[in-house]
């Protein structure tokens, strides 16, 4: 039973992880230096797939090794880890891709919850270049009011 809560325990604790570091990439890699691949995320698509897409491969990575390690090796932890790491990839990219990007038919969002991590993302898409966005989270978001003020003091309309 106690092996069972570790590994529940691991998987939740990377899910979290994904979430900071998701924030952190996105700030500072994809509005960064990976503009040029980013960048296609903030234009109209054209086409099934954007340049941006590549992410998901990139992010796939350390999950795939993360797995691998911890059926392959000692190293057993590894697994939920790489469990984790996946969850919070098929979360993402249903929610994100489908809910809020609409790439494909999903049901309109009810919560309110949902209702906010829409809506500042939408506010995150005011700004089309790498510098004045706001809102880099997924899964958390600060208040709408708050972006409002952001964007705002930046001199753009929300």
């Amino acid at each position: 039973m106690f092996d069972v809560i570790i590994f529940a325990g691991l998987i939740l604790a990377a899910f979290a992880f994904m979430e900071g570091f998701a924030w952190f990439t996105h700030r500072y890699v994809m509005h960064g230096f990976m503009w040029v691949w980013h960048k296609s995320h903030h234009e109209p698509r054209e086409g099934a797939f954007e340049l941006n897409d590549l992410f998901a491969v990139v992010f796939a990575a350390p999950a795939i090794v993360a797995v691998w390690l911890g059926v392959n090796t000692s190293l057993t932890f590894m697994l939920p880890i790489g469990i984790g790491i996946t969850a919070y990839g098929a979360v993402y990219f249903l929610f994100h891709d489908g809910l809020v990007h609409r790439r494909w038919p999903m049901p309109k969002a009810r919560s309110a919850y949902w209702k906010r991590l829409i809506q500042a993302h939408r506010f995150h898409h005011a700004v089309n270049t790498r510098d004045g966005c706001v809102s880099y989270g997924f899964l958390m978001a600060p208040p709408v009011r708050k972006l409002k003020e952001q964007l705002k003091a930046r001199g753009v309309e929300a």
